[in-house]
């Protein structure tokens, strides 16, 4: 069964209400009902706050990183390993066709269920992961392939293991790396990127955000404990730390923002890869035009712009 946010909750009982009307097979009834949906939609998601969008980044049917490898790949062949240590379950990485287009694609991957959970280690990566798929795009930059890095972590795995094994030489070594990789690399937050987690596959040609993403420094829950002492404060520290795609790319901290279905990629998986896939080969053609040089220079100009200020 699908599952309702609070603010959903007039939506859902539309819907309902529709489905009650087609056993009824009431059609004046249901095409009402389609209309007050249609206007309800607009209506909720047009005027969305922070902490909500927060949310949606976070739905429990919102698509993972395999759900958009499976509605993108046409043939796919998936990747295992780091060739040091062992295969990280939290980075999935697969070769195939979008389209006419070869692709590689690195993804963080959450999983559902507690069993899939636990496998995917709640898409938090260990040192492995990170450096699995820095291989992965070494290997694509060999062929000349196109990377597309699909984030969606609450951050790196912070245990004992992970730190025995240099998690943060492992997040530095993939900015260093991948911020001089000759392939073009594409990076989209399709959930919720947190920290060096999400950075360390972010660093590329083109970083965009779907419509209900976040991406933050730390969690507002973090933040609420650290600066207030008080859990109930998430909300104003998802404000404050304007961690949503609109605030970032008003930032210009992130290049686009990708236009998911408005009712939310949880409602609309097919909707959502179709977008996301019109943007990553837009992106190519784009990208093509540039000689290497010239993208490569690019790239380092937009990552040393960050963090400008004025007094």
């Amino acid at each position: 069964m699908a599952t309702y946010l609070d603010f959903e909750q007039t939506i859902c009982q539309i819907q309902e209400e529709i489905v009650a009307a087609e056993v009824r097979y009431d059609h004046h009834a249901v095409a009402i009902l389609k209309q007050d949906l249609d206007k309800e939609v607009q209506q909720t998601y047009a005027n969305l706050s922070p902490y909500q969008e927060l949310q949606l980044a976070r739905h429990a049917d919102r698509p993972y990183a395999l759900d958009y490898i499976n509605l993108l790949f046409d043939k796919k062949y998936e990747l295992h390993g780091d060739r040091h240590f062992r295969d990280d379950l939290a980075i999935v990485c697969y070769l195939g066709m979008i389209g006419s287009e070869r692709a590689m694609i690195i993804g963080e991957q959450k999983g559902r269920g507690t069993k899939n959970k636990l496998k995917r280690n709640f898409g938090m990566p260990n040192p492995e992961g990170y450096r699995k798929a820095l291989r992965m795009a070494k290997m694509a930059e060999k062929f000349g392939i196109p990377v597309l890095m699909l984030i969606d972590t609450p951050g790196a795995y912070p245990g004992l293991g992970a730190e025995e094994r240099n998690q943060s030489e492992a997040i530095a070594r993939n900015l260093l790396e991948l911020s001089t990789l000759s392939t073009i690399t594409i990076s989209v937050v399709i959930g919720e990127g947190g920290s060096g987690g999400a950075l360390a596959i972010g660093v590329a040609d083109r970083l965009a955000m779907m419509r209900y993403s976040v991406f933050s420094v730390i969690s507002p829950e973090g933040c609420s404990a650290i600066l207030w002492n008080d859990p109930t404060k998430v909300e104003a520290a998802t404000k404050a730390l304007k961690i949503t795609s609109s605030d970032l790319k008003s930032l210009d901290l992130i290049d686009d923002v990708i236009d998911e279905p408005l009712i939310g990629a949880h409602r609309d998986k097919t909707g959502a890869a179709k977008a996301l896939k019109e943007y990553f080969l837009s992106q190519l053609v784009t990208l093509r035009k540039m000689d290497q040089n010239e993208r490569l220079e690019a790239r380092y100009s937009r990552l040393v712009g960050i963090g400008q200020f004025s007094e």
